[in-house]
């Protein structure tokens, strides 16, 4: 198998654990969790990062505002940009699905990690 497949099947996977975890509102939770990792994260690192399209991200950061799990503010040196921070609320519902997620992987193996940790620095040098 190649890695491109391997990295195909990986992603199919766990989209799917993830899923069954955050009660089918993935998506929601992938942007609740890139903004927690990443303080004061500009609208278009999100996007980026997710794949997302703008008009999708515009629909899905205005239910999240209405939710009240984020707040969107202007940045301070450039005021077209718009920066995103989690709630309390946020980050509850967050650690929420989190905890889900680490008590189904509570079984821990070094070689895993180790993959796991080398996939992802591997991943976010090509992104």
């Amino acid at each position: 198998m190649k890695n491109v497949d391997k990295l195909f099947e990986i992603e199919a996977l766990t989209e799917n654990l993830a899923k069954h975890f955050a009660e089918n509102n993935l998506l929601k939770m992938k942007v609740l969790y890139f903004i927690s990792q990443y303080q004061n994260l500009s609208v278009s690192m999100i996007i980026d990062k997710l794949g997302l399209k703008k008009s999708n991200f515009a629909l899905m950061t205005k239910e999240l505002e209405n939710d009240g799990l984020v707040e969107v503010r202007q940045g301070e040196i450039d005021k077209r940009c718009r920066l995103m921070a989690l709630t309390e609320k946020g980050k509850r519902e967050l650690g929420d699905f989190l905890k889900k997620l680490e008590a189904f992987f509570s079984e821990h193996s070094p070689e895993v990690d180790h993959a796991i940790e080398t996939l992802c620095a591997f991943l976010n040098k090509k992104i």
